[in-house]
């Protein structure tokens, strides 16, 4: 199999939620190169030290890296994908500027070239019943009549090709109801309330901390041929911002696809956006963390109604306890 060796340079500081949202996506093999151990490695050995060599010593400036691999296909193109949105989403708390650039680099393969990686790997993709997730660059064939999403994936995350996603497409199909109203919570491409809206939903609010997914959700509503009048997006946190917790309304059925950390911060604040007897939809969830993602959803005022699941990722399906 081939691998994407990837890079992402941070601080100490940041080597720590770094890594947690690593995990949060499924990714646990990770070699950290942390300048500051190596320096008071240095310091508390040096006796030990004749000579250090000139190339070893540069590693004293050098930055704090964590370096992971995934594998070049489909899914790990996607599993980048979401890397990329999380630490954009993590650089814009960064306040500070504790973590240092959060820069991602992958060996040998540029930003130019993905698009033509995607085209080699990322093919027309049925869900469920009904839905058919096809890249801009195909013609959909599509003899079953399904209702087609088409997506220029570009560097945001949501293609279909990831368990998450594709738990969250299929609880959409099964919950939906025409005419209904949906919010999308950590909005990514816009994958998930852009096909709500072509399954009959008759309109959509996209919420994400990143402004760069919101500018690709509406990218591709023009893609699939929507306009704006039935599709609002923000960009923000929910969780600090209350101002925008007022503009987003109640809906008939909220969806958040991202990780259980974020579930769990958002979960307070879910029952404000749910109109009576709606449904919410959470995934992105790996199986460690499902056991914390149920219990806090509970213990806000919501019951569980179903747990889908594979070896690796989790979702869940609630609705409004009265």
């Amino acid at each position: 199999m081939d691998w994407i060796k990837t890079t992402i340079t941070t601080t100490a500081d940041g080597i720590d939620p770094v890594s947690g949202r690593l995990l949060e996506l499924g990714i646990s093999g990770i070699e950290i190169s942390d300048k500051d151990d190596f320096i008071e490695f240095l310091e508390n050995n040096r006796k030990y030290w004749d000579y250090v060599d000139e190339e070893l010593e540069k590693l004293k400036y050098a930055d704090t890296q964590i370096t992971f691999y995934l594998s070049r296909g489909a899914s790990g193109i996607e599993q980048l994908n979401a890397v990329r949105a999380s630490m954009r989403e993590l650089k814009a708390l960064d306040t500070d500027n504790a973590y240092g650039s959060l820069e991602i680099s992958t060996d040998n393969v540029k930003d130019k070239d993905w698009s033509e990686i995607w085209k080699q790997y990322f093919h027309p993709i049925p869900v469920g019943e009904k839905i058919l997730i096809c890249p801009a660059w195909e013609d959909a064939k599509n003899p079953d009549g399904r209702t087609v999403f088409t997506v220029n994936p570009g560097l945001s995350f949501g293609t279909g090709s990831h368990p998450s996603t594709r738990f969250c497409l299929e609880e959409i199909e099964e919950n939906l109801k025409k005419g209904d109203t949906v919010l999308d919570l950590g909005c990514g491409s816009g994958i998930l309330s852009i096909t709500a809206l072509l399954l009959g939903a008759s309109s959509a609010v996209a919420v994400d901390i990143d402004s760069n997914a919101t500018d690709v959700a509406h990218s591709n509503l023009k893609l699939n041929k929507l306009t704006d009048e039935n599709y609002t997006t923000y960009t923000g946190d929910i969780t600090s911002e209350k101002e925008l917790r007022d503009k987003l309304g109640k809906h008939d059925l909220v969806i958040a696809n991202i990780v259980a950390d974020v579930i769990i911060a958002i979960a307070p604040y879910i029952r404000e956006f749910m109109k009576p007897g709606s449904t919410f939809i959470c995934s992105g969830i790996i199986l460690e963390r499902l056991d914390e993602v149920k219990a806090a959803l509970t213990e806000n005022g919501l019951n569980i109604t179903k747990v889908k699941n594979d070896d690796d990722w989790a979702a869940i399906t609630a609705k409004q306890r009265l």
